[in-house]
């Protein structure tokens, strides 16, 4: 009969479908806080460009009324510095320089405004940012201009991100 359903008895077993639980697994998990969804990712490293960014970031996220996640990428140095051997193994040397740059922003006035995050991560610059920015869905990533000789030589983070990056990057001189 159209429109007529039987009713299910209250006691009987619901059993889970066994490809449900497969495709429960496939699906990514979000390890992002979902408040600061669709936000704006800044490059943050504590230099007057860096800070210059982060104002032009604050002003976007202020203006979008989304959030803001302060991403600091922090040092990895090759093994072949320290132990001179030949594969190119990289070591996590401890940084303290988040803790810091943490404590500087929490005190930080401009800041009260808009709801930010930080975030810590180690490795490439460039591909931790947009790493950032794909787990957060993130509407942009706004970085500083790299001065001096070291970002001519070997290509600025805002360039190798400006090119790598699949959502938009804002770069402040």
């Amino acid at each position: 009969m159209a429109g007529h359903e039987i009713p299910e008895p209250a006691d009987r077993k619901q059993f889970a479908d066994p490809t449900a639980e497969l495709e429960a697994e496939s699906e990514p998990r979000r390890v992002c806080d979902p408040a600061f969804l669709h936000g704006v990712v800044v490059g943050f490293d504590g230099s007057t460009s860096a800070e210059r960014a982060l104002a032009y970031a604050i002003g976007m996220t202020r203006r979008s009324g989304c959030g803001l996640i302060i991403v600091h990428v922090a040092n990895r140095l090759p093994t072949t510095v320290w132990a001179g051997c030949e594969p190119p193994v990289f070591v996590d040397v401890p940084d303290h320089r988040t803790e810091v740059l943490g404590l500087e922003l929490a005190c930080a006035d401009y800041l009260a405004e808009v709801p930010w995050i930080l975030v810590e991560r180690g490795g490439d610059i460039c591909h931790e940012l947009e790493e950032v920015g794909r787990e957060y869905e993130a509407d942009a990533i706004v970085v500083g201009s790299t001065h001096g000789i070291v970002g001519r030589i070997f290509g600025s983070v805002a360039g190798r991100l400006a090119k790598r990056a699949k959502r938009p990057v804002v770069v402040i001189p």
